[in-house]
């Protein structure tokens, strides 16, 4: 016989991934145990940017604004030639149709702090200094074997989900493999910090240069980060020397006025696992996906998982969907984590080029292109698909969120749970869902936005799944009916 359950859902592993998934998890009213086997936050930066669906699903956290001050919002992100010729020009806008800027340039362990201190006053049970080592399943639960100060011991959940880097030790105990891009480069990945920045630019880019292809980005504050490809025959020994350092800094003349704060050599992959899960047991973020780094899409993927798995979790475990609903995690998923990869591999491959003469001829091609208004790469990425969505216009896109005059965002009256917007009022007596008519008095100054939206849509009504993904457009009546069917359906299945 099976002890009482510890939690709901066991989360292993708490870098940003597993922070957002255990506190929205929280929010849905699930009881979380968020285990990470170092006692401390990791005190290095690692992920340089994240856009506006992050700061969106911050803001769902109830952390957005705290973390807003904590970063940089950069001009734009250019893809240069060796001669400063613009290849690829990104601009970011301050603020986009989704609420918030397209890109935040971040300190990683100041935003991780923020979201680790949310998750106290969520009360979320966050254990550091335990160390997963495997877990067994049955028909009820997992059951996880952790290890803390030498002592084994066991938790007993309902789900478990490993947010636990791109070694997983939750992926290796499922015996989970993974599928190889053959994209491989090794890069010196340089954060500094600047006290005096000087005409530094405050953009992100990547120069093109044959003789060394180069990242720089200005970070939040202070902080640098500098990328450097390492050429055939260069080893990691090489090129962490200070001196060999200095000198590669030298065409910014700053080596005199900076700290080094980090200093490592990684191999820029493309991996993808070949299942995210396993009965009771999830994967999420790196230890599901891994990416280059150009599109600066690796944390933002692994957050985006997070969004997609907690409510349906939540639904799972109070009843209003099966288990067969977690399929759909990676059904929408994975389509969109590989499309990114693909643009992260061909922006990769703009950068990466060595060949003097190749690089004379992409210059040529991209030039000529861009000038006749073309650009060979967009940031655009596409709207989910598959799962749990409607075959209706617009499903599977993220919904807008409009800001009203007084800067109120429009999420800030959807709560955390799915919600219908329809042009007229519909009976609510034991939905599924919360409906608000166009009318209501809290959509008041949003109406005129969403009204526009619904008319470019040709629809009545358009459904809001909780991770701000649109479940169906149509007429009210039946995006409930749909909504109800597939969640019947999932439990049949």
């Amino acid at each position: 016989m099976k002890r009482d359950f510890d939690c709901d859902l066991l989360v292993v592993g708490l870098g940003p991934v597993g922070d957002v998934l255990s506190a929205l998890a929280t929010l849905h009213g699930l009881k979380v145990i968020a285990i990470d086997r170092s006692p401390t936050l990791f005190p290095l930066p690692r992920a340089a940017v994240f856009d506006h669906e992050i700061m969106r699903i911050f803001q769902a956290m109830g952390v957005a604004e705290r973390i807003a001050p904590l970063c940089r919002v950069p001009d734009r992100y250019q893809f240069l030639t060796a001669d400063r010729q613009v290849l690829l020009d990104f601009p970011v806008a301050p603020v986009g149709v989704f609420g918030w800027a397209e890109t935040y340039a971040l300190h990683q362990p100041a935003v991780e702090e923020v979201l680790r201190i949310r998750l106290a006053e969520l009360a979320v049970q966050v254990e550091l200094g335990v160390a997963f080592v495997q877990c067994t399943q049955d028909a009820a639960g997992v059951t996880a074997d952790v290890v803390a100060d030498g002592e084994a011991r066991q938790i007993r959940a309902r789900f478990m989900v490993g947010c636990d880097g791109s070694w997983s030790p939750v992926r290796e105990a499922l015996g989970i493999t993974l599928d190889d891009y053959n994209f491989d480069e090794p890069w010196l990945v340089l954060d500094t910090i600047i006290e005096n920045p000087g005409d530094l630019p405050i953009v992100c880019q990547q120069l093109c240069d044959p003789e060394r292809p180069v990242t720089h980005m200005a970070m939040s504050g202070q902080r640098f980060r500098w990328e450097f490809m390492l050429k055939p025959g260069e080893t990691a020994e090489d090129m962490l020397d200070d001196a060999r350092i200095h000198a590669l800094l030298n065409p910014w003349q700053c080596s005199d006025r900076l700290t080094i704060e980090r200093k490592a050599v990684y191999r820029f992959h493309a991996l993808v696992a070949k299942n995210w899960r396993d009965g009771r047991v999830l994967i999420a973020g790196d230890a599901a996906h891994q990416m280059p780094p150009f599109a600066g899409q690796g944390m933002c993927s692994g957050i985006r998982d997070a969004a997609n798995l907690a409510w349906k979790l939540a639904a799972v475990i109070h009843g209003s969907a099966s288990e067969a609903i977690l399929d759909t995690y990676q059904q929408e998923r994975e389509p969109h984590v590989r499309a990114i990869i693909a643009t992260a591999i061909a922006m990769g491959e703009i950068v990466c080029l060595l060949d003097p003469a190749a690089a004379v001829g992409r210059n040529a091609a991209m030039l000529a292109r861009k000038a006749a208004g073309a650009q060979d790469v967009s940031v655009a990425y596409p709207d989910l698909v598959g799962g749990f969505l409607t075959e209706t216009p617009q499903a599977g896109a993220l919904f807008p969120q409009p800001l009203a005059a007084d800067g109120d965002r429009f999420d800030a009256v959807l709560g955390l749970g799915p919600v219908l917007i329809a042009r007229t009022p519909l009976a609510t007596q034991a939905l599924p869902l919360r409906v608000v008519s166009l009318d209501a008095p809290e959509l008041a100054k949003f109406a005129e936005a969403l009204d526009r939206w619904l008319a470019d849509a040709g629809a009545d009504a358009v459904l809001i799944r909780p991770d701000r993904h649109v479940f169906g457009t149509g007429a009210a009546a039946d995006l409930v009916s749909a909504w109800r069917a597939m969640a019947e359906q999932e439990r049949v299945a």
